[in-house]
């Protein structure tokens, strides 16, 4: 989704016209619950590169 790698390179990319755009499909509630998981999402992947983790996938 477009969206997303917006919110992952830079917010200062989003214009009004992909809000718009997003508008057309989901509830503002769901926007800002997609904003919310894609920012944790970025969140978790910069922490462990950072702390130069190895995610837990639960499989042994």
């Amino acid at each position: 989704m477009l969206y997303a790698e917006r919110v992952t390179r830079g917010s200062s990319a989003l214009r009004d016209r992909a809000i718009e755009e997003l508008k057309k499909y989901f509830t503002e509630d769901q926007i800002v619950e997609l904003t919310l998981v894609a920012c944790v999402a970025n969140f978790t992947n910069r922490f462990n590169d950072a702390m130069q983790l190895e995610p837990d996938l639960g499989v042994r």
